[in-house]
């Protein structure tokens, strides 16, 4: 521990504390552009724009980086001070396009906020804007380096927090630009589209790409039949879009919200989670008991992580469950089960879903086995920020609409469901009912704290019958070496596997850090999430996905059994190695 004064006030820090993280312990906020308030991403000091001084001393500081020390009495904000934050700002625009109203960011934007702040008025220097195009190429996000303000914060995330490695710095001085390294395409590039790049970046140079018109024009299309279903991650993030706290849970009024937006059917995803568990649980009982497939097995249900594992782990492809996400697992039903049961005509379905995450947007036209209904099972993608987008277009109050429920066919979900929004979910929600196929009882404690938080990696184990099973929950994509090293050594040595099922979520948090989420992620933010999302397995009825009544009438009078013909057919995939990807 240490003392020191900042703007007289006298302040208590613990060693390593930079000089930014001591003035929050004050309330003195400092401004930044290339620190994220996201404790993952380390400062790089590239802006210039938090300076701070020590008294007596002509000496500039950047407080992101600069690690305060016992004794120091520090200026925070004077006018010189000021005036040097002010010229900064006005050098980064000089260099930036004056297109606010048009930008994806517009009213979100952190150069934006900061701008206003500062009272710039004029253009005090030449503009030098480069001429660089966008990239649209993949479908998921969008890079547009004429708005990159050189903060360094997508190549600290994409390089060290995600280990992609898609994008770097290229040329120097005022040429420098970020790109696909190479000068490729994104598309070309290793990009997983899982969207961290674009959630962290504070201005409009990376973003989702926008389905939003797409969808109202579906909408309008009187031959279209709109079904839509609803990610669990977003029910606890869309009220931060309208002032509210992270982990809020709007999902009742989602439910209404999506009927007056003009779909006719409103499902939820955390339906087909439960059918997920279904099916994966039964997977690895298969593997575990009877030794059909080899172990351990890992999960499938983040398709950046799919990505990443087919470009870089393609090892690993025979231990990869082949089950599909949640997400193409209602596309399908949607153009098969609901069609069939209400006498309508799949080839009129238009599948929308809401989801956290870029990857998404993908993951629909991935492998031809997303096409398993006859049609493109899922139609559209739209984020979380997408919707607050069309909630705001359509003029609707979201905020005071009465709360409903969705179509029960496929709306009514488990606990187990809704907790695959968070890291850690998806292994809780099969263990769950793994155990149930197992022993044929019912667990008394639904409950595997030992999978929760937000530990980059967490290692623990269950007994069932005596039997232990050995488990393992990454998040974060660069967390998934140090797993899958450790099953790689064990098969090396001829010794025991240190684990038999394996958890991988691309985003820190899991889902309610994805990629298509509310601007402003942290850890703190990513904790309220997931606690709304925990919340809602406390208050359900059913906390395991094989009770869910609806779940059962799908198998009994639809499917037949988990891991059947149909189901294999509806819900399962394959993987293609594309080892040109390899580091």
């Amino acid at each position: 521990m240490g003392k020191a004064i900042i703007n007289g006030i006298d302040v208590t820090f613990k060693d390593g504390a930079t000089i930014l993280e001591a003035a929050k312990q004050v309330f003195i906020n400092i401004p930044t552009l290339c620190k994220h308030q996201d404790p993952d991403i380390r400062a790089s000091a590239s802006c210039g724009i938090c300076v701070v001084k020590l008294k007596n001393s002509p000496k500039m500081l950047r407080a992101c980086c600069t690690p305060i020390e016992d004794g120091m009495n520090i200026i925070t904000h004077d006018p010189e001070i000021v005036e040097i934050r002010r010229t900064v700002l006005e050098l980064i625009i000089s260099n930036h396009p004056n297109e606010c109203l048009k930008c994806g960011r517009n009213n979100n934007c952190e150069l934006q906020d900061l701008v206003a702040d500062f009272g710039i008025r004029e253009d005090r220097f030449k503009k030098i804007v480069p001429d660089l195009p966008k990239d649209e190429t993949t479908k998921s996000v969008v890079l547009e380096p004429r708005k990159c303000i050189k903060c360094g914060r997508c190549i600290e995330v994409c390089q060290n927090m995600q280990n992609v490695w898609a994008l770097s710095f290229l040329e120097r001085g005022i040429n420098t630009r970020f790109a696909p390294a190479g000068d490729i395409t994104l598309a070309e590039s290793p990009c997983v589209k899982c969207g961290q790049c674009s959630a962290h970046c504070p201005t409009g140079a990376i973003f989702e790409y926008d389905n939003v018109i797409e969808v109202w024009n579906a909408l309008q299309d009187q031959d279209k039949h709109c079904i839509v279903q609803i990610a669990p991650a977003v029910r606890v993030a869309l009220g931060e879009g309208f002032g509210l706290k992270p982990g809020v849970n709007l999902t009742k009024k989602l439910y209404a919200l999506l009927r007056r937006l003009g779909f006719k059917a409103v499902f939820d995803t955390n339906f087909s989670a439960d059918v997920t568990i279904m099916e994966e649980a039964s997977e690895f009982v298969q593997r575990f008991v009877h030794k059909k497939g080899p172990l351990p097995l890992i999960t499938t249900c983040c398709p950046s992580w799919v990505d990443f594992m087919e470009k870089f782990h393609t090892d690993m492809i025979d231990h990869f469950s082949s089950c599909k996400s949640p997400q193409e697992i209602l596309g399908a039903l949607a153009k098969t089960y609901y069609p069939e049961k209400n006498g309508l005509d799949p080839a009129k379905m238009f599948v929308v879903s809401i989801m956290p995450c870029t990857a998404k947007k993908y993951e629909i036209s991935r492998h031809t086995d997303m096409f398993a209904s006859g049609f493109q099972d899922t139609d559209v993608v739209l984020t979380t920020r997408e919707l607050i987008r069309m909630i705001k277009q359509a003029g609707i109050d979201f905020l005071n609409l009465p709360d409903e429920d969705p179509d029960h066919l496929m709306g009514d979900y488990s606990g187990a469901g809704v907790i695959f929004g968070a890291t850690g979910g998806v292994m809780e929600a099969a263990l769950r009912t793994a155990y149930h196929f197992v022993t044929k009882k019912q667990l008394e404690k639904v409950e595997f704290m030992n999978v929760r938080g937000l530990k980059g990696v967490k290692e623990t184990s269950i007994n069932i019958e005596g039997t232990e099973i050995r488990i393992a929950v990454a998040h974060g994509l660069s967390n998934v070496e140090y797993v899958l090293d450790k099953v790689r050594q064990a098969k090396v040595n001829n010794e025991p596997l240190p684990y038999h099922f394996i958890e991988v979520m691309a985003c820190p948090g899991g889902c309610v850090g994805g990629g298509g989420q509310p601007y402003g992620v942290n850890d703190e933010v990513r904790t309220a999430r997931i606690n709304g999302i925990y919340e809602d397995d406390v208050a359900q009825t059913t906390r395991c996905s094989h009770d869910n009544p609806y779940i059962k009438k799908l198998y009994s009078e639809y499917l037949g059994e988990p891991l059947g013909h149909k189901s294999h057919h509806l819900f399962h995939t394959k993987y293609v190695p594309r080892p040109e990807y390899r580091k």
